[in-house]
């Protein structure tokens, strides 16, 4: 699907030109994807909740600057993506401090979109089991490339070419990105895949 025929980029259209029901529209379809891509990058539920909702403060904020040249899907993890590398770079320089800028919002309809229970829910029902820490732990100590791109890859509708432009790299570099991961991924699960338990990676193959 290009971004021609793309109806999130056509909502997102309609939210540039002040439409507030399409952009609650936007939210609801992807606050679960955002939030899961941040969850298991940043490893942290409290984090990962507001730095989601500012993900899409941000998309709002930027409504007038808009050009549909991609997918929205695209823009989109983007954004959710430079996001987590500023938090990952923050923690790198201030271990200790809290997050550099204010996470709250004067628009107050924006910030009440995403639910706060949300992620810490997701969360606990994601690590519930053996299995799912093991799965947890062996994507989160991906290196970063192979780790965005392997959760990217889970997203339904989410191409390979699309995960080459949020990543910045070439069609070919993101294949072998994502078959590295999962390789990795077998190998340190092996034990759990021998049991039928988990399918390699837990991404789709196209």
């Amino acid at each position: 699907m290009s971004f021609e025929t793309d109806p999130d980029s056509q909502l997102m259209l309609r939210v540039k030109h002040g439409d507030m029901d399409a952009f609650e529209s936007l939210v609801e379809k992807f606050k679960q994807p955002v939030m899961g891509l941040v969850y298991r990058t940043l490893r942290d539920a409290d984090e990962a909740e507001d730095i989601a909702q500012t993900v899409f403060i941000q998309v709002y904020k930027s409504r007038d600057r808009y050009q549909p040249s991609a997918r929205f899907s695209t823009w989109l993890f983007t954004i959710a993506r430079n996001f987590c590398l500023n938090e990952i770079r923050r923690r790198v320089r201030h271990p200790a401090d809290a997050l550099d800028q204010p996470l709250n919002d004067s628009d107050d309809t924006v910030g009440t979109l995403i639910p706060d229970a949300t992620v810490r829910n997701a969360g606990d029902q994601s690590l519930s089991g053996e299995l799912e820490r093991k799965v947890d732990e062996a994507v989160r100590d991906l290196p970063e490339l192979q780790r965005t791109a392997l959760l990217l890859c889970r997203e339904e509708d989410v191409s390979y070419e699309e995960i080459a432009e949020v990543l910045g790299t070439s069609l070919s570099a993101t294949k072998s990105l994502i078959h590295r991961a999962r390789e990795t991924l077998k190998a340190r699960l092996k034990p759990y895949l021998e049991s039928g338990s988990w399918s390699a990676g837990g991404v789709k193959k196209r």
